[in-house]
């Protein structure tokens, strides 16, 4: 049964005078959403180059982003009586 579909995922990137940078990422499936977030802290002697906190709290968001994602997908499988069992996979037997 082929299967195509589309989910988008929007990044929102803030970065304060202090050299906090914020990051909060949101993956619309069309029917539900899901919200993580990241962040990341420039150390006081580092070079001013938000570039790399935009790297280090967008690559948080989207890891916690993921990390939800799978917990969800853990749930569904549970909802539908797949895993009472204890399982070596944290992905319920789908290949990464």
């Amino acid at each position: 049964m082929p299967h195509t579909t589309e989910w988008k995922v929007r990044l929102q990137l803030v970065e304060d005078d202090g050299g906090r940078t914020e990051a909060r990422a949101v993956l619309d499936t069309g029917t539900t959403s899901l919200t993580a977030t990241g962040a990341a802290r420039r150390a006081p002697g580092d070079e001013d180059a938000p570039v790399i906190g935009d790297e280090f709290a967008a690559g948080r968001a989207l890891r916690d982003l993921g990390s939800r994602l799978l917990r969800t997908a853990e749930q569904d499988v549970e909802a539908r009586g797949a895993a009472p069992e204890p399982r070596t996979s944290p992905t319920y037997g789908w290949e990464l």
